[in-house]
């Protein structure tokens, strides 16, 4: 679960992190009744995406007046597709200087790492890209984490200025125990800033907490916006399916991770000859391919206005094809008129020969069954793209 700045703040201040928390409004009028307490401030959108400052959505205030102009003019515009519901207006405490700091979960090298650089705040990118040995990436061993040794280690390496060293290490510190008490995979200030005073606080903060944690954290329950969540994934989640939402025409549904990224890389591949057509969404089944979880994972799809036509991709392993072939059959009789987009289905591996007959046999008028995953993902975005 990705956290809003204002949210991700909330976890910073609960572990001792510097921050300032601001006021959470959700009309221009609570905007400037914050502004006539905090004076002048900053009024910030608050969607899960970056880029915010660039699109318009962070506006300095420096009356109560301006923070209404300010919040009206914010609230309801689209940054990356995200409407705007809320905006965090917080003091207005110009940096000194930015830097930027990270912990990350490091998944190709089974580790933890640290990112940080005092040349970064939130042009971070373009120093990665002029100067990337301005960007210090430490790793960190999961079995031995951070210690105020560490903590010493990392912020000396990314050669925080003398004068903050004590204030960086507790930082450091701080941030890990978000990090690990939370049980996040990333943890990330943009800016860490030094303010007036040699004071170094997270003027902004980006949290994303493993799911896979729930069961240890009820509390994080409450981070939940429910209206905000897309309708779709949020029925998926009820059905408990792994499915994300995308922008695209082809629905997608694998057995496996592995094999759904690779579909999706496949028929956005293929779409590119055929109108620039896109997967709509990853949906993983896993080895539960049986009739309920294919009607519901085709149900969840199928309401995505924008999707055309439903590619079924299936690698029979313990889950054999035949098994997913009764279960696309099964679906196909639960769903009945409310299935009226075709469906390319392309089965390989355990019993395959058995699994494609019981297809053959359905001569389903909206049912083509392919025998290669790339011929497969060209047919479900020609399709798409007619």
């Amino acid at each position: 679960m990705d956290l809003m700045e204002y949210q991700a703040k909330e976890l910073f201040a609960k572990h001792g992190v510097r921050t300032t928390l601001g006021i959470v409004a959700t009309t221009p009028e609570e905007a400037r009744a914050a502004a006539e307490k905090l004076g002048p401030c900053v009024v910030k959108a608050q969607v899960k995406a970056g880029g915010r400052g660039k699109a318009g959505g962070v506006k300095l205030a420096k009356t109560p007046d301006e923070a209404f102009e300010h919040a009206t003019n914010i609230l309801g515009m689209e940054i990356k597709g995200l409407t705007v519901r809320r905006v965090l207006v917080t003091p207005a405490t110009p940096p000194v200087e930015e830097y930027y700091f990270s912990f990350l979960l490091d998944r190709a090298n089974r580790q933890y790492l640290c990112i940080a650089s005092v040349e970064g705040g939130v042009e971070i990118e373009e120093v990665a890209r002029t100067n990337p040995e301005a960007v210090k990436q430490i790793p960190i061993d999961p079995g031995t984490g951070v210690d105020e040794d560490k903590a010493r280690a990392i912020v000396a390496e990314a050669r925080f200025p003398a004068e903050l060293t004590d204030q960086a290490v507790a930082m450091v510190l701080a941030l890990w125990r978000v990090f690990v008490d939370e049980d996040a995979t990333l943890v990330e200030v943009n800016p860490l800033a030094r303010l007036d005073g040699d004071v170094l606080e997270a003027l902004d903060g980006k949290v994303t907490l493993d799911d896979n944690a729930d069961f240890r954290h009820e509390d994080h329950a409450a981070f939940e916006i429910k209206e905000e969540t897309d309708p779709l994934e949020a029925k998926a989640q009820e059905k408990d399916l792994n499915y994300v939402k995308l922008d695209g025409e082809v629905g997608i549904i694998g057995n496996g991770a592995g094999l759904v990224m690779s579909t999706l890389d496949v028929v956005a591949y293929a779409g590119e000859r055929h109108g620039g057509v896109k997967p709509a969404n990853f949906l993983d089944i896993g080895g539960g391919a049986n009739a309920q979880v294919m009607a519901d994972g085709l149900d969840v799809i199928l309401g995505d206005e924008q999707v055309k036509v439903v590619f079924v991709n299936v690698f029979g392993g313990i889950t054999a094809c035949d098994e997913v072939a009764n279960g696309i059959k099964g679906a196909l009789e639960i769903l009945g008129d409310h299935e009226t987009k075709p469906l390319v289905v392309r089965l390989d591996g355990n019993n395959v020969a058995e699994g494609r007959a019981i297809l053959q046999e359905l001569n389903h008028p909206l049912v083509t069954l392919v025998d290669t995953m790339d011929g497969a993902a060209d047919r479900a975005a020609e399709l798409a793209g007619s």
